[in-house]
Formats: C-alpha cells, sequence, structure tokens
C-alpha cells in the first residue's frame, strides 16, 4: 500500500493554481478584480501573445504597504475578511486570498506599487512562488503588476492553451464584462500594442454599450429599472431583433459581480420566451442587486457561480419584473427593401490610417471647393463686416455641402473643421499624426449615436398605435397576398399580418387564459377513443387520474392494456385529443413535469396551435378583420408561440426610395 505524505507547498501552490487559474483571461479577472477592490476609477490592461507571454494591468488605486506585500502572495491571506462570519456579507469581488499565490507559482510576476501616503514605492519579484528581491523605487500611486511566461515552470498545463488569437479573445470577452459590471472605472485594454477597448468611466451604461457592442444594439434597447423587497434591478433590455444564437449577448452581475447562474439566465429567456423564436437568446444588460446575506458567493474558486438562499422567490421576481416591462411593447419588424449604401465602421475603432488621411484630404478639398463657391455667392449680399460673412460662408456650405454620408466621415466632424474665411483646418500637422498613430481607439461618436437614438424614439413613439381602439378606426385592409397573408394601411405604413401565426397566437393565448382559470369542461365522444398503455403509463394514469379528469378527460378501463377515452376537454380549442394525451403521457414519464407544473400548460397551449388556420387558405375579410380585432385582446399579439412575427411593416419611404420617387 502507497505511504500517505502530506505534499510539499510548491506542489500544493501549483493544484491551488489548476483551480484559479485555467487560463491566462483568468489572470486578468482576478487582477482586475483586485485593482477594482482597490478603489481604482483606472486601469490599463496589455497583454502580449494572448497572455502568455506578459500580461502588465495597472490601476491608480491605493495601491499596497512594503511590509505587506510578501504577505499578499501566501495562500488564504486577504485583506477582505477577517472571520467565516464575513463571508456572509463580503462585499468585494475578491475574498478567498488564493489569487496572488496561484498566480506567482506558474509565472514570473512583478509588482511595483505606492501608497498615496508614501514617498516612494516598491519593487517586488517573485518566480514560480519563490522571492527573488524586494526593492525600492519611485513610482507614481497604485500598483502595476508584470506576470510574464504564464505557465513556464507547468508545460503541460501549457501546451493545453489555444492558440494567441482564441486567448486574446477570451481577454477581451471577459474585459468587456467587467466594464459592463463597473461603468464608473474606465477600463484600457491593449493587445500587441494596438487598443482593443477603451472605456470612459463616465458611469452612462448606454454610453458603454453603444463602446463594446455598436450602434445597432444601442439603438435597439429598453431601459428598466425595477425595484421589490426581494431585488433591485436596473440596466438595459435588448429588442427581439437584435436576438442572437447562443447566450453571448446575456450579461447580467450581481451586487457588481460578473457571474454565470443558471437560475437568472432561465428567468430571463422565459420573459422573453413569447417574443423570440427558438433557439434564439436576448440581449440584455442586467444590474441586480440583493441583500448580501442572501447570496453565497463562496461556491467556485473562481468565483463564477453563486448559490441564492431564496431560489424560487428570486426567479419569480425577476421573470415577473422583466416581463411587465417586455409586455406592450409594439415588436413590429420594419422591412427595408434595399440595404443601406453607407459604408459602416466597428463601433470600437476607426478607419486605418492611410485610409483616413485620404478620406480626410477629399473631405477637405471639397470644403474648399464649397467654400470658394459660397464666398462668390455671398460678395452679392455684402456682409457689413468679417463675422457676417463667415457665418453667410458657412451657412451656405451646411445648404450645399453637407457631409459625404455614404464614406461615414464623422470621424472629420469631430475633429476637423474647414475655415473658408482663412483658407485653413482647424488641425494641425502634430494632430494628425497623433490620430494617425492611435488608429485603434474609440471613436467619440456621440452625434450620429444621438441621430440613432432619435430614430428609436420614433420609432417607440409609433408604438402601441397599431392594435389599439383608436387606431382600430383608421386601418384600411387592402386584401389577402397568396392567400396567406393579409395587407393592412395605416397612416403611412404598410402591415403585412400572417394569418397562420396570428391564429396561432390568439389559440394559444386562449388556451393558456383557460388553463390558468381552470376553466375545463367535458365533451363526449362517440364512439370513444380505443387507447393503448404500457405498464408506465398505466402508474402514471392512476397516479394523475384526478388530474386528468380535472382537465376535461373521461377514461376508463376497456380490457388488458387497452383504455376508452369517453370524454375529452371540450374547449381547448381544437386539439387533437389523442395527439394531447400521448404528449403528455411523454412528458410524466420523463418526469420532467408533473400535473402542476408549467411544462403542462405550455404543452396543451401549444398543441392547440395545431388547430390554428394555415398558410394557403382562403379568409374572408370579416374574417380576417375578427383576427385583428382578437389580436388587440392579447398583450403581447406581435409574435407567435414559436417566436416567429404575427405582423410586420413596411414604410411607405421605403416604397418611394424603391420606385426612385426618393432618391
Amino acid at each position: 500500500m502507497a505511504q500517505i505524505q502530506v505534499l510539499d507547498q510548491e506542489t500544493i501552490n501549483q493544484i491551488a493554481a489548476g483551480e484559479v487559474v485555467e487560463r491566462p483571461a483568468s489572470v486578468v479577472k482576478e487582477l482586475l478584480e483586485n485593482a477594482i477592490d482597490a478603489n481604482a476609477t483606472a486601469v490599463t490592461i496589455e497583454i502580449k501573445d494572448g497572455g502568455t507571454s506578459l500580461i502588465r494591468i495597472t490601476d491608480n488605486g491605493c495601491g499596497m504597504e512594503k511590509e505587506q506585500i510578501p504577505i499578499a502572495f501566501l495562500r488564504h491571506s486577504t485583506s477582505k475578511i477577517r472571520t467565516a462570519r464575513d463571508l456572509i456579507t463580503v462585499g468585494s469581488l475578491g475574498f478567498r486570498g488564493e489569487a496572488l499565490s496561484s498566480i506567482a507559482s506558474v509565472a514570473q510576476v512583478e509588482l511595483i506599487t505606492k501608497t498615496p501616503q508614501a514617498m516612494t514605492g516598491s519593487c517586488y519579484r517573485i518566480d514560480g512562488g519563490k522571492e527573488i528581491s524586494i526593492e525600492e523605487i519611485g513610482v507614481p500611486d497604485g500598483t502595476t503588476f508584470v506576470v510574464r511566461n504564464l505557465f513556464y515552470n507547468v508545460p503541460a498545463r501549457r501546451k493545453f492553451l489555444k492558440s494567441a488569437v482564441t486567448e486574446t479573445n477570451c481577454i477581451i470577452e471577459l474585459v468587456e464584462k467587467m466594464a459592463l459590471s463597473h461603468p464608473d472605472v474606465s477600463i484600457r485594454l491593449i493587445s500587441n500594442s494596438q487598443n482593443k477597448l477603451y472605456t470612459t468611466g463616465n458611469r452612462n451604461l448606454k454610453d458603454l454599450i453603444y463602446t463594446i457592442y455598436g450602434r445597432e444594439v444601442a439603438a435597439n434597447l429598453i431601459p428598466i429599472e425595477a425595484q421589490t423587497d426581494v431585488i433591485t434591478v436596473t440596466g438595459f433590455l435588448g429588442k427581439p431583433v437584435i436576438a442572437r444564437g447562443n447566450r453571448s449577448f446575456e450579461n447580467y452581475f450581481v451586487n457588481g459581480r460578473y457571474v454565470k447562474s443558471k437560475l437568472i439566465a432561465k428567468a430571463i429567456e422565459a420573459a422573453y420566451k413569447p417574443f423570440m423564436m427558438q433557439h434564439r437568446y436576448p440581449f440584455v444588460v442586467l444590474h441586480l442587486e440583493l441583500q448580501k446575506e442572501k447570496v453565497d458567493v463562496n461556491v467556485h474558486p473562481a468565483k463564477m457561480e453563486l448559490r441564492f438562499e431564496q431560489e424560487q422567490m428570486i426567479y419569480e421576481t425577476l421573470f415577473h419584473l422583466l416581463t411587465q416591462e417586455l409586455n406592450g411593447k409594439q415588436f413590429i419588424p420594419e422591412v427595408e427593401l434595399e440595404k443601406k449604401e453607407e459604408k459602416t465602421y466597428s463601433s470600437q475603432r476607426i478607419p486605418n490610417s492611410l485610409e483616413k488621411r485620404r478620406i480626410e484630404t477629399e473631405e477637405l478639398k471639397r470644403l474648399a471647393s464649397y467654400g470658394k463657391q459660397a464666398e462668390s455667392q455671398i460678395k452679392a449680399e455684402k456682409p457689413k463686416n468679417e463675422k457676417q460673412k463667415k457665418d453667410l460662408i458657412h451657412s451656405e456650405i451646411q445648404k450645399k455641402g453637407q457631409f459625404n454620408h455614404k464614406t461615414n466621415t464623422q470621424f472629420i466632424r469631430e475633429t476637423s473643421v474647414y475655415d473658408p474665411v482663412t483658407k485653413s483646418s482647424n488641425v494641425s500637422n502634430q494632430q494628425l499624426q497623433q490620430e494617425n498613430h492611435s488608429t485603434n481607439d474609440v471613436v467619440s461618436d456621440s452625434n450620429k449615436r444621438q441621430i440613432e437614438e432619435k430614430k428609436s424614439e420614433q420609432i417607440t413613439l409609433f408604438e402601441d398605435r397599431l392594435l389599439s381602439e383608436k387606431a382600430r378606426v383608421k386601418h384600411r385592409l387592402i386584401g389577402q397576398l397568396f392567400e396567406t397573408y393579409w395587407l393592412i394601411q395605416y397612416e403611412d405604413q404598410l402591415f403585412i399580418m400572417d394569418q397562420h401565426a396570428a391564429h396561432e397566437k390568439v389559440l394559444y393565448e386562449r388556451t393558456m387564459k383557460s388553463l390558468k382559470q381552470k376553466e375545463f369542461t367535458t365533451q363526449m365522444v362517440s364512439p370513444p377513443i380505443i387507447i393503448s398503455l404500457t405498464r408506465k403509463e398505466e402508474m402514471i394514469l392512476q397516479k394523475y387520474e384526478r388530474n386528468f379528469t380535472e382537465l376535461g378527460y373521461e377514461i376508463t378501463p376497456f380490457g388488458g392494456r387497452e383504455y376508452a377515452v369517453q370524454g375529452v376537454p371540450g374547449n381547448l380549442f381544437g386539439i387533437p385529443e389523442k395527439e394531447m394525451l400521448t404528449e403528455l403521457f411523454a412528458l410524466l414519464e420523463e418526469g420532467e413535469a408533473d400535473f402542476s407544473s408549467q411544462l403542462i400548460t405550455e404543452k396543451i397551449a401549444s398543441l392547440s396551435c395545431k388547430a390554428a388556420v394555415k398558410g394557403n387558405h382562403k379568409m374572408s375579410a370579416a374574417e380576417a378583420n375578427a383576427l385583428i380585432d382578437q389580436l388587440m385582446e392579447l398583450e403581447n399579439p406581435y409574435a407567435c408561440p414559436h417566436g416567429r412575427p404575427t405582423i410586420i411593416s413596411m414604410s411607405k419611404y421605403e416604397l418611394e426610395k424603391k420606385f426612385k420617387r426618393i432618391v
């Protein structure tokens, strides 16, 4: 038998590192959390080769005293808690005291730090968990961690890392999440000497979303601010139009901590379910605040998971708040007949230096020509003084020149204004050189964002109008197209209703209402429907006999394993009787639900969709009008139970562009 012995400290540290330091992104997360805990308002992260060769994180936080530095690299040393009781109310991002010792055991680490009270700072070096040196140096307030050659002494771990590009993308994604969790902290990320992200720390969450996700996402947001005794929710919900095929756009933070929670994700997706197609996931940025003692953060070494004291209550409360915010919104997709021709750039980066210089040169030449044209026209008006002349010229340029939206030269408006009077630009050569050297800096695009937000507001103003009592009298039902779609004109919009999707939605909501209110009746069947049940299905029938009866079924033995269905639910709107029984038995047999489960209710309601009028079916105008009236009675009439739109719209403007009435 092998002898039992205590492991040496180096092995212990490397085992701990395997739990905490999974990849370079893990190092960035731990050190960035420490910077935020140190009350930093600005943090710069620099990486090379995906973080394997270099990670440098600099903050302007409170720093560390010289005598405290070696202690910080010991296992389970922390300034965040003192006793186990503190774990109940811990508010800092880090608290376990494992990060620095784990990182130092698998990398070459250099720490440079200074407190505001100290005259000089300290430089501390530790390689593979072994202290190398500590010395006094002159440095600014704050802390800088330099981590080199990650896993240099654990080659087995290093070979399992992904490519530098993959590791870099993991770090970028992590830093974006951390930035969203703390909009009050300015964060800059540099990879291989290129700026990848910069946030201002101005506390404006919508500006931050625009910086990270771009214009389309920022223009399709719904603000939410709600509070109950259980939870406080603030942030933004994305409209279904910006949904994605994975959960990467689901951002939620609990007490300022970026986490992954199946409970929270399930509540978000359940609230969005009536508005989304299957296998589509919403965009959200939600800050959730709960009482600290109701949340257990000491579950996972990397602090990515949480445990809640009242899980069901939190789920139901969050689901209710999100549903309440989403209901009543008109999510009608607008169809564009042709793609916009304007060339757009990433919201995070500006064009490269050569492209930028070319566009600037062309724009300044064009403005100069407009300035000369404007001067000749202004001479006839005889301005009284130089200021009046300059104002008139600029006015004329605005009328004639405008800016070339097809080349998207927003940054020129931000940085350069040509003055026709002085025949010069207000941009110096030095400024142009500085701009060219920072080609990956974030563009200040506030004007463009304001335009997009204005457009979004105008669309929002139109919401709640089509299917309202006031608007209903102004509807003009034009007719049926392809025996499937109904054309409706309302003011300057053309709406197209899918008769099958709309009828599905009406039947689904009617069935759900009936099930919730326990309004069941029985319709007798003659001759009865004979079904054969397995042993397991017989046990299910015996267990839930009362529930089947309450639903409206009358099922009696018919000999052997045969059963006679003599009565079926009479108010479930054309659901295939035998198919619904089969589906119910399948759900109950798999153990996914019982009769009190929401799954049973949703299954019955979704089966009601089979009774909906199909496409390629001729309907009368009276039937179409009745269907529109039934849609008006629903809370969310704009998507069928499967998430497909019931109605889409097309503007008069788009049609006139297509017919070249507007160029």
